[in-house]
Parts: structure tokens; sequence; C-alpha cells
């Protein structure tokens, strides 16, 4: 073969590796992953089944009212491990699914920075720490019941399954719209969204986690988790929204502030 020929043949082969992506890649195209989890399909993998492990054992504790030989091991802890797990799973699932240039090891979102997880930590500590001293603080009957009789408050329930819901019909909606990121450099495919979800909610997203995690602790009755976390995830989304609206107001001009004027967060004292 002569050289101009294996030339050609290895241009060809480059130019074909250039544009067949592994359904299996998890290097997105548009976007940085923070490097501190290894962005491969293993550890995509392996995260997966650990959620999932975790949310099948929270599912059989809500679902059985509680292990009644282990006094921790109740139907609350049981819906908020089943929660915490399928949020985070849903993240990735819903990435790879809609929005595939962006997703990578970093879209379960556990890189969340130490304080996410301080917060979970202390939301758990707080949960268990109190019903082990006064187990009657966690049985509040407009809130949820504790006990043989498994009554839970239908509505914490339902604030947690709705903001979930919301968040990934937002994420769903957006497509390669949405970035888990805040993108600061409009790119040719990025459109101004203002159908669906996103003509009831400005931020659907943003909207739909922060009643998620107060839902959470609404159903583990954390009377000091639930003020932190409303007071901390306000304060984040305040100014996050304050920043990438900024960006967007510099994307599509008189285009999303007129959207802006007509459709509110729906979070508390975030106009």
């Amino acid at each position: 073969m002569s050289a101009e020929a294996t030339n050609g043949f290895e241009q060809r082969l480059q130019q074909r590796v250039a544009v067949t992506r592994n359904p299996l890649e998890t290097i997105p195209t548009h976007s940085i992953s923070h490097g501190n989890i290894p962005n491969t399909p293993l550890s995509a993998s392996t995260i997966s089944f650990l959620l999932g492990t975790l949310f099948s054992l929270g599912a059989t504790m809500f679902l059985s009212g509680g292990f009644s030989n282990h006094w921790w091991a109740t139907y609350q802890l049981g819906f908020f491990l089943a929660a915490w797990s399928a949020f985070h799973w849903g993240e990735f699932a819903v990435t790879a699914g809609w929005n595939l240039d962006k997703c990578s090891v970093d879209s379960f979102l556990l890189d969340n920075g130490a304080m996410y997880h301080v917060a979970n930590t202390v939301a758990v500590s707080e949960y268990v720490f109190m019903l082990y001293i006064k187990p009657s603080s966690k049985s509040y009957p407009y809130v949820s019941t504790v006990g043989q009789s498994f009554t839970p408050n239908i509505n914490s329930i339902v604030v947690v399954l709705v903001g979930q819901a919301l968040r990934s019909i937002a994420m769903i909606h957006a497509s390669s719209n949405f970035s888990h990121a805040v993108a600061f450099r409009k790119r040719d495919a990025h459109k101004l969204v203002t159908d669906g979800i996103y003509s009831l909610f400005r931020h659907p997203s943003y909207a739909g986690f922060f009643y998620w995690a107060l839902g959470t602790q609404l159903v583990l009755q954390n009377t000091i988790s639930l003020l932190g976390f409303a007071i901390v995830l306000w304060r984040f989304f305040y100014y996050r929204i304050r920043g990438e609206e900024k960006a967007l107001i510099s994307f599509f001009g008189k285009d999303y502030e007129e959207y802006r004027r007509t459709v509110s967060t729906k979070i508390p004292f975030i106009p």
C-alpha cells in the first residue's frame, strides 16, 4: 500500500472516530467534569448499583412501615433514603436520556461539595437523635404517624414527589438547553424555553429541588434541619438566579426580560 493510500486511510479512520460516539461514553462535549470521581462507565455503573441498593433498602423500610426489630429503621427514614437515592440516580438518568452531550459522572450531583453531604448527614443525625431521646417528636399526627398503624402523612410525601417530578420534567423539557452549571456563554443551539412547565415556573428545576429538599425534612419532622435547609437553599437560589438571569438577559435581551415579568419563580420571596 502506498504512503498516500495509507495516509488517506488513517485520515478516514480519524474522521470516523471523531463522529462516532460510544453509547457508553460519559465524557461530555459541552461541560467539564470536576475530576473528583473517575469519569468512566465503571464509575457510573458502580454509583448506579450503590444508589439502587440504597433505594431498595429505603423503599422496603418505607413500604413495610419500618423494621420493628430496629428502633431507628422507621418508614420515615426509609422514605428519605429512597427519595435521596432516587433523586441522584434520576439526575444522571435524565441527563443521559435527554442531554447526552452534557452527561458525565458528575451528572449524579454527588460531587456537590462537602457542605451538601454535611447537611444531609446532619439531617439524618437529627432525626435519629431525636427519635432516640424523644420518639414523640417524630409522631405528630398532622405530619406523620409512627407506630404499628402505618399512616404516613400524604401531604409531606406529596411535596417530595411533586418537587422531584417538577425538576425532572423541567430537565426533560429543556433538554440540551439545561445545564447543571450556569452557562455564561451562549451556544448556537441555546434557545429560550418559555413553554410547557416553563410557562408556569421561571426556574422549575430550582423550584423542584427547593420543595423536594424541604419535603424530605417534613417527612423526617426535623425542625432544625427544615429551618436550616430553607435558609441555605433560599440564599443559594436567590444569588444563583440573580447571576444566571444576568447571563440570560445578555443572551436573549428583551425576550427574557418580558418572560421574567410574566412568569415568577414560585420560590418564596424570589420574584
